[in-house]
């Protein structure tokens, strides 16, 4: 299975809208009690997330996964710092990656494959105003190309 296929439970859509993707990486997250259930259930927000290597791990920061209704005593903390699971060489690369200006790691999927949570890492640099501007317009122009093949064909 391609990396980022497989069950979507959460998606950060705005990082498309605010950041240019580069690369994307497939990672594991390390949970911990009830998450896993939290996260089967869709209980899960990827918004203002990002990811930051410290000490040779890449550690989650800010995704919010809903304490489990039933998990009384058990429960989590829902804003914790969750690690990634990546490869040495993967880290270090990404490591020197984000040292360049303007570059960081946003979390663009959080899914289910193959019984394991896997989070859709992608390298992303910063766009600008006239940046989201343009990329509007594109899509606009895409739609209505679209729109006019589709009126043609009716006739």
């Amino acid at each position: 299975m391609p990396k980022g296929e497989g069950k979507v439970v959460a998606q950060n859509k705005k990082a498309y809208h605010d950041y240019f993707i580069e690369e994307t990486y497939e990672a594991g997250i390390v949970l911990q009690g009830t998450e896993i259930k939290s996260i089967r259930a869709g209980k899960v927000n990827l918004k203002d997330s990002y990811a930051r290597i410290q000490n040779g791990e890449i550690t989650l920061i800010g995704v919010h996964i809903s304490p489990y209704e039933q998990g009384n005593r058990y429960n989590h903390d829902p804003e914790r710092e969750r690690k990634l699971l990546l490869h040495k060489r993967e880290i270090l690369k990404l490591f020197g990656d984000t040292r360049e200006a303007g570059y960081s790691l946003i979390p663009l999927k959080l899914y289910l494959k193959n019984g394991f949570c896997k989070v859709l890492l992608g390298l992303a640099k910063g766009k600008k105003n006239y940046d989201k501007r343009e990329s509007l317009k594109q899509k606009e122009a895409k739609r209505e190309i679209e729109r006019a093949f589709r009126d043609r064909q009716k006739m």
